[in-house]
C-alpha cells in the first residue's frame, strides 16, 4: 500500500511541526516536503530529545548497631564514631572502647542527591606504628638519646676521675666526689644502704647491725687515673640496644622491612550539586588474611567524618587501620552519607540515572509492591519545589495545614482548607506548587483509588 504524500504550501508548518515533535519528547521523525512539483520527500534525521535525569537508583546500604538487644540506625559521624539516636538524644559510641555489632543491610536508594568523586585511589600502606620510616626514626631517635646519655656520664666520669688524681689540688681533690647524687654509683651506692638497713643481722656482742651485701655488686674497672665504678651489666645492655636498633634501621634487610602493610590509603576528589553539610565515608572491605585457610574472608568497616562538600572539588586523603599483616584485598565499598541519609556517587553499586517520571513509577510500584494488601491514605512521596518557597514560609505564607484531593496515579487534583473538602482553596502560586509534588496514592486493599492527602508545607523534606 502506497503512503500518500502530504504536501505543505507553508514552510513555516515544518518548524511548527519540529517544535511540536520536540514537545511530545521520545524519538520523533519528522518529515519535510518540497514544494508543488515534488513527488519524493524528504525524510530528515530522527530528532531524539533527551530527559533531564534527575534521580539516581543505587545499591546501598543501611547501617545500624545492636545494642541492649536492641537496633539504633546510625545517625552521624563523629571522628570515627558512630552516633546513634536513643530517645531523641545522641549517643556517641567508639569501637575503642569495646567491639560492636553492627548490622550493614544492603538496599536499593533512590535520591535526588548525588556526588561526583574524582581520582579515586586506594591502595595497602602501613599503619602509623609500623610505618618503616617512623620506626626508623624512633629507633635513631632512642640510639641518639642512649649515646648522648653514655657520652655525659663518660665526660662526667672523667672530669671526677681527673680532679681526683690531681695533686696539686691537696685535699681539695677529696672533695670531687662530694656532689655525686645522681650518678649510677650514687643511687647503686644508696640502694646498698637502703637493703642493709631493711635485711641486716644484729652483732650478739655488740648490738650493731651488720650490713649485708646487694645480691648485685658492681664490677671495678681499674684506670690510669683511679679506680671508677661501672656497671657492666648495664653499659652491655645499652650495647645490646644500641645494636638491635641499628640492625632496625637497615630497612632492606632489617626487621622493619618484614613487618607487612596492615593498612590502606584512600585518597579522591569530591563534589556535589547539593551542599552537603555534615558528610561522612563509610568504607566496607572483605579481605583474606595471611596463612589463613583458602575462601576465608573477614570484613571490615570504617567510618570516618568529612569536611563540607559543596560543588568545589574537596581533597579526601586518610589511611584507615586495623587490618592483619600482608592481607589480600577480595572487595572493597565506598558509602557516602550526610546526616544519616546515604547520597548516590559515581562509584555506587548498580547505578541507574532515571528521569523524575521514572522514579516516581520506581516509587509506585515499590509502594504497591510492600502494601499489597493495605488501606492508606495518600501522602507526598517526591517533589521539585520552588526556590522562592521557603521566603514565603517564612514570611508566614502557606503555613497551614492543606488538605488536597489526590488522583490514583499521584497527581494533585485541587486544595481545600478543611478535611471535608468544602472551602477550595483557588490560589494560583499554592497550585504551582502542588503540580510540582507527586504523591503515593491512597489504597484500597493494595489498590490504587483517589484519596486525600495532607500537606503541610513547613515539615515538607521531600
Amino acid at each position: 500500500m502506497r503512503t500518500p504524500r502530504t504536501r505543505v504550501r507553508n514552510p513555516k508548518t515544518n518548524v511548527r511541526l519540529l517544535a511540536l515533535g520536540c514537545a511530545l519528547g521520545g524519538l520523533v521523525q519528522v518529515c519535510a516536503f518540497g514544494g508543488e512539483g515534488d513527488d519524493k520527500p524528504l525524510t530528515m534525521e530522527p530528532v531524539v530529545v533527551k530527559e533531564v535525569k534527575t534521580h539516581t537508583l543505587f545499591m546501598g546500604a543501611d547501617i545500624a548497631i545492636n545494642l541492649d538487644k536492641d537496633l539504633y540506625p546510625v545517625r552521624d559521624v563523629t571522628g570515627s564514631s558512630w552516633v546513634i539516636d536513643i530517645n531523641h538524644q545522641d549517643k556517641v559510641v567508639s569501637a575503642k572502647q569495646a567491639p560492636l555489632n553492627l548490622k550493614v543491610t544492603p538496599t536499593l536508594k533512590l535520591t535526588e542527591v548525588s556526588a561526583t568523586i574524582i581520582g579515586f585511589r586506594k591502595q595497602a600502606a602501613y599503619s602509623y606504628e609500623n610505618d618503616p620510616s617512623v620506626r626508623l626514626t624512633q629507633g635513631l631517635n632512642r640510639s641518639e638519646v642512649t649515646n648522648t646519655d653514655l657520652n655525659s656520664i663518660a665526660r662526667d666520669q672523667q672530669a671526677r676521675a681527673d680532679t681526683m688524681a690531681n695533686n696539686a689540688l691537696g685535699g681539695a681533690a677529696a672533695l670531687a666526689g662530694a656532689d655525686d647524687q645522681f650518678s649510677f654509683n650514687a643511687e647503686f651506692f644508696a640502694a646498698q644502704m637502703r637493703y642493709a638497713e631493711l635485711n641486716s643481722k644484729t652483732d650478739t656482742k655488740t648490738g650493731i647491725p651488720l650490713p649485708i651485701a646487694s645480691p648485685v655488686q658492681p664490677t671495678i674497672i681499674s684506670s690510669g687515673l683511679g679506680d671508677v665504678n661501672l656497671n657492666v651489666a648495664h653499659v652491655s645492655n645499652v650495647a645490646a640496644q644500641s645494636t638491635a636498633e641499628a640492625e632496625n634501621g637497615n630497612e632492606p634487610t632489617g626487621r622493619i622491612a618484614t613487618q607487612g602493610y596492615d593498612a590502606m590509603e584512600i585518597e579522591f576528589d569530591i563534589s556535589s550539586s547539593k551542599p552537603l553539610h555534615n558528610p561522612y565515608i563509610v568504607t566496607m572491605t572483605k579481605f583474606h588474611p595471611r596463612n589463613s585457610k583458602p575462601g576465608f574472608v573477614q570484613n571490615l568497616i570504617y567510618a570516618r567524618s568529612l569536611n563540607p562538600i559543596y560543588t568545589q572539588l574537596s581533597h579526601v586523603h586518610f589511611t584507615e587501620d586495623g587490618f592483619p599483616f600482608d592481607y589480600d584485598l577480595v572487595d572493597f565499598q565506598v558509602h557516602i552519607y550526610d546526616r544519616g541519609i546515604e547520597v548516590a556517587t559515581n562509584l555506587a553499586a548498580n547505578r541507574v540515572e532515571l528521569t523524575r517520571e521514572e522514579a516516581f513509577e520506581y516509587v509506585m510500584s515499590e509502594y504497591i509492591g510492600t502494601h499489597a494488601h493495605s488501606t492508606l491514605p495518600a501522602v507526598p512521596a517526591m517533589g521539585n519545589l520552588p526556590a522562592d518557597l521557603p521566603a514565603k514560609l517564612n514570611s508566614g505564607k502557606y503555613d497551614q495545614t492543606f488538605f488536597v484531593s489526590v488522583s490514583k496515579d499521584g497527581l494533585a487534583k485541587a486544595a481545600f482548607s478543611d478535611a471535608g473538602c468544602r472551602n477550595r482553596i483557588d490560589d494560583p502560586y499554592l497550585k504551582s506548587v502542588l503540580d510540582r509534588i507527586r504523591f503515593k496514592p491512597a489504597l484500597a486493599d493494595g489498590r490504587p483509588v483517589e484519596g486525600m492527602a495532607q500537606l503541610n508545607l513547613n515539615k515538607l523534606t521531600i
